[in-house]
């Protein structure tokens, strides 16, 4: 599955490929509540044609408008900014008063865009770096710390996985983990040594290890990019991971199962080289409290859990179950 700002990319590059003319959108900043995170990526094709989104739809119309006119970035880079005033905030449906900042190009060398999916299809960070001056722009390996910069001269937008999820136990729940995963811009590696499983997964653009679990979680040398979800229900295998995760600094670790099976699986860490603090950091029953009952169900719940992790959203639990305490609430932003 593709992530939303990788069709953009795969868009633009075919668009160019046919001859047509390509301004690409990035959000470089914002202010106040914005649809968009920076980063976010909207390609416009001469004609009017969109891939992506930078607002949610709030300003895609005047930007299209635009572009048809060739009144902006017809010939170099331009950066632009949308809500300035309170009257534009209201024009162009910004919520709550927000701003952002858009860099718009006008692609003239489609072979940096090649280059960077094919990276991404290599499962590599790629750091494309853009001159407002020259419109020129190169590629380099990026790393998971780098960033999305934009000082005024250069952009660098930083293309890839820069997510890592490891997902333990091959079974249906986790296909269905993965292929969502996958859309959220994780590079999914699914750990499996048990042959029945193995021999059926069938999930595309994932990776498949078949060693044991906590060998698994030592090779990966997992960061604070990488979550790890533990799903077979095997003791055996589960623990092994979470044991080694634990360690790690990986922002999320989770693992499924009751409230009883979890408070066990708890008194048996805690048998190990566990510190409280490591233990702690065990998210189980995993999952947001959502009502999910069907496979496909629990992995939005799961995904839902690790998302609001990943983004330092406060959660809070309700019977030992994890729930969104911004969920309770209107937040305005």
């Amino acid at each position: 599955m593709d992530s939303v700002d990788l069709q953009v990319l795969k868009s633009a590059a075919a668009w160019l490929d046919e001859g047509h003319r390509v301004v690409l959108a990035t959000v470089t900043e914002t202010w106040g509540s914005s649809p968009r995170p920076p980063g976010a990526m909207l390609a416009v094709r001469g004609d009017g044609l969109v891939a992506g989104s930078v607002s949610g739809g709030c300003v895609e119309d005047d930007l299209i408008d635009k572009v048809r006119a060739c009144s902006l970035a017809a010939e170099r880079p331009e950066a632009t900014i949308y809500g300035i005033s309170k009257e534009d905030a209201q024009r162009f449906g910004l919520p709550c008063g927000g701003r952002l900042q858009l860099v718009l190009e006008p692609v003239k060398d489609k072979a940096t865009i090649a280059g960077v999916l094919a990276g991404i299809d290599r499962h590599e960070l790629v750091a494309r770096r853009l001159d407002m001056t020259t419109g020129a722009a190169t590629l380099r390996a990026a790393s998971r710390t780098d960033v999305l910069a934009f000082d005024g001269q250069v952009l660098t937008t930083i293309h890839g996985p820069r997510w890592r999820l490891l997902i333990i136990g091959a079974g249906q729940l986790s296909k269905y983990v993965a292929m969502m995963a996958q859309a959220l811009d994780y590079d999914v590696v699914v750990c499996d040594p048990r042959e029945e499983y193995a021999v059926t997964w069938d999930v595309a653009g994932t990776t498949l290890l078949r060693g044991m679990p906590d060998d698994v979680v030592v090779e990966l040398q997992l960061d604070s990019h990488s979550a790890v979800v533990a799903v077979t229900h095997d003791p055996k295998l589960d623990d092994l991971a979470l044991l080694e995760a634990l360690k790690s600094p990986a922002f999320y670790v989770g693992a499924l199962g009751s409230r009883l099976n979890t408070q066990k699986r708890r008194e048996r860490l805690a048998q190990f080289d566990l510190s409280q603090g490591e233990l702690d950091r065990l998210h189980g029953p995993v999952g947001l409290r959502i009502g999910s009952k069907t496979p496909p169900e629990i992995a939005v719940a799961i995904l839902a859990e690790i998302t609001a992790v990943r983004h330092e959203v406060p959660l809070m639990t309700v019977g030992n179950k994890a729930i969104d305490a911004e969920a309770t609430q209107t937040v305005c932003r």
